[in-house]
Formats: C-alpha cells, sequence, structure tokens
C-alpha cells in the first residue's frame, strides 16, 4: 500500500540489541571504548524497561516515511530495496510508505497517520527530530527508528552507516590517480556527513600524496542534477580531477565521464552513467538491519539501542571501475583490509583547515565523533 506522496522541502536536517553488533576491528573496538559500549552508553537510562510487548506478524503494521522518491536512483531507493527485503521476509506483515516527507509540519501529521492506522513500528530515511519525537511520546507503544537521527528514547532509536571508512579507502585511489592532486567533492549542506566524506577522502589520499587538497562544493539539495553538474563543471575548471561527493543522482558523473575526469559516487553503483570515469561507490544496504528491527519488534524484544552500520556490514566499496589499475585496486584494498582487521586511520595529530590542532598526537577519533564531524580537516576547503 503507498500512502498518497508528499512534496519535499528543498532543505534537510538530513541495535545492538537486534543482533547486529559490530564484527570485528575498529567497529568493535576503537580505542579505550568500543562503538558498541558507546552506542550502549546512549541507550543506558532505557536499559532496563521492559522491552515492547510482541505483536504477531499477521496483525502488524511497519510504516515507513522516505525523504525523497523512491526513483532517487539513490538515498531513498536504496531504503525502499531493505522494504522489499522485509516484505519477503515476512510475508505476513502489513506495510506502508509514503515517499518525500516534509521537514515540516506534515510530518507530524503523517506520522500520526502512521500511528491512528496501528503501525507498531514506524522507521524514516531521514533524522525528523521533533516532529517525530513529539509524536513518538503520544504513541509509547510504537517504535520509531529514524535514519541519521540523534534522539534515543523509550521508544526512538536511530542508525545510520559508517562510510567514512569507504571514503578513506576510496581517497587512497582518488590519491593514486589524480595527476592533479586537485580533489573535488559536491555536498548537499555542509552537515556532518558531507564533512566526515570530503576529511575521511583527503585524508586517504595524502597518505600516497602528502600535497593532495580538497576542494567542496555544496548545492543545497540532495536531489539536483543541475547543480550539481554545475558544481562539477566548477571544479574541473578548476583543475579538480577526481570528482566525490554524497549526492542521490549522477549529474557529477556524467561531467567526469565527458571531461575525461575520475568520479566515485554515492549509495549503489552507477556506472552506467560513466563507464570510463567510474571508480567506485560508497554502497548501502539497509536490508538485515530493517529485517533485525521487525523481527525484534515482533518477538517483543526491540529496545533503543542506536547502531552504526559498519564497513562489510551494511555500507562498503563496490567492484572497481573497469578502468582503474590494478595496481590501483590493490593499494587501496589493502587498506581496506587493514581497516577491517581494526586499524583506525583517523590518528591524531589532526588540524582544521585553520590550522587548529583538533586531534593530539596518537590519539583515535571514536565512531560517534566521526558521526559528529562538523570541521574540514586541514587541506580541505569550501566547507564553514
Amino acid at each position: 500500500m503507498i500512502l498518497p506522496r508528499r512534496h519535499l522541502l528543498a532543505t534537510a536536517g538530513a541495535a545492538l540489541s537486534t543482533g547486529l553488533a559490530p564484527r570485528r576491528g575498529l567497529a568493535a573496538s576503537s580505542g579505550p571504548q568500543s562503538t558498541a559500549q558507546i552506542l550502549a552508553d546512549l541507550a543506558a537510562p532505557y536499559a532496563s524497561m521492559p522491552p515492547l510487548p510482541p505483536v504477531a506478524e499477521e496483525d502488524a503494521l511497519l510504516a515507513m516515511g522516505y525523504v525523497g522518491p523512491t526513483s532517487d536512483g539513490g538515498w531513498t531507493e536504496m531504503h525502499h530495496v531493505a522494504l522489499q527485503a522485509v516484505r519477503r521476509e515476512f510475508p505476513r506483515l502489513r506495510t506502508v510508505y509514503v515517499e518525500s516527507v516534509p521537514y515540516s509540519a506534515d510530518a507530524t501529521r503523517l506520522l500520526r497517520e502512521f500511528v491512528a492506522e496501528g503501525a507498531q513500528m514506524v522507521m524514516t530515511g531521514a533524522d525528523y527530530g521533533d516532529f517525530l519525537t513529539d509524536v513518538a511520546a503520544r504513541a509509547p507503544d510504537t517504535a520509531f527508528v529514524q535514519c541519521d537521527g540523534r534522539a534515543v528514547k523509550r521508544n526512538v532509536s536511530w542508525y545510520y552507516i559508517a562510510h567514512w571508512y569507504v571514503s578513506y579507502v576510496i581517497g587512497v585511489a582518488a590519491g593514486l590517480l589524480s595527476k592533479t592532486g586537485k580533489l573535488g567533492f559536491i555536498g548537499a549542506f555542509p552537515l556532518p556527513s558531507a564533512y566526515a566524506g570530503a576529511n575521511a577522502a583527503l585524508m586517504g589520499a595524502r597518505t600516497v600524496n602528502p600535497d593532495a587538497t580538497m576542494q567542496v562544493i555544496t548545492i543545497n539539495a540532495w536531489f539536483d542534477p543541475q547543480a550539481a553538474i554545475q558544481a562539477a563543471n566548477a571544479l574541473a575548471d578548476k583543475g579538480c580531477d577526481f570528482l566525490f561527493g554524497i549526492m542521490d543522482e549522477a549529474g557529477y558523473l556524467h561531467v567526469a565521464q565527458e571531461r575525461g575526469l575520475w568520479a566515485a559516487m554515492w549509495n549503489k553503483d552507477i556506472r552506467q552513467f560513466g563507464p570510463d570515469a567510474y571508480v567506485a561507490s560508497v554502497v548501502l544496504d539497509f536490508a538485515q538491519f530493517y529485517i533485525a528491527q521487525v523481527r525484534a519488534r515482533l518477538a517483543g524484544t526491540w529496545r533503543p539501542v542506536p547502531q552504526l552500520l559498519m564497513m562489510g556490514q551494511g555500507v562498503d566499496r563496490d567492484p572497481w571501475g573497469r578502468r582503474v589499475p590494478q595496481d590501483v585496486r590493490d593499494k587501496a584494498d589493502a587498506v581496506r583490509s587493514r581497516i577491517m582487521n581494526g586499524w583506525s586511520p583517523f590518528v591524531g595529530p589532526l588540524r582544521d583547515q585553520h590550522g587548529t590542532l583538533r586531534l593530539a598526537q596518537g590519539e583515535v577519533m571514536n565512531d560517534l565523533e566521526l558521526y559528529h564531524w562538523n570541521w574540514a580537516v586541514d587541506g580541505v576547503s569550501g566547507l564553514p
């Protein structure tokens, strides 16, 4: 069932109990406190409370609120793919979804409608902040789970992908492929996701080219092919020969194809739009997380424990583009293997773009700090 489609507002704010604990490596044991423990601590005030009651599959309703259209070819499409996986896993479960939910009072009305329809679980593909938490406070028996969220309540939790590790691996490839050392990044808004992507990619690139730089242009939209194309051409005009970004469409890949540049993408494999330029994508897979959340809710074991989906478990790179040389693949993949085995690339000293020391020698940024990253490292320009 599809509820009436809503218009997307051109702005963005953008469980461990489910058995999806990080598998190994940095995800499981970074620094003095593990990621699992950090996330569990956020939910500690609710750990002793009873979980939400079980519900029979045939009586249950899962309601989905998407930030964009399911045909966007990127972020929302990948969430919708996960919903299809839930439907296959739980064929008697009822599901509804609404596309392009705005960041406005309409979101509140929609979430209330979900509850009124009897939804035992509501999931959203973005952080709807107070619009969601206000509704959740009046629906204590409904579990609310939002992507890229911040709130944790008795019946509210969040999840996100630890894309910074994949971005770092792609950055190593960028540093090897770029002839100018000038990398470009197209972002929607100056949010932590853009900071983490641009910072991590440049840090990876600088391991093989210490003089590499990253120029960022934000276009104030997640899906605006024309603006992305304009930004990509502006970066190319400045000498950037490797384009990266966090967009829901292939606009800057088209530019890279036409102008003989390299490009790495987001959300899924879209090499068909620029086969000669394509390096890799930060690919997303929410299916197992969705299934685990629904299973826990049905079984009466769901609790609000935030989750970061780690590299190899919800986010990774796809197969390298056909023109990426074998030695570049091998060197980047060697770094990926080190990260998977517990090594962290996010170690001090780290200075920001103004020269201020942000991370002392030997200190390691944990995953929650990386998730909230809101400053640009030295060499990144274009972000506040």
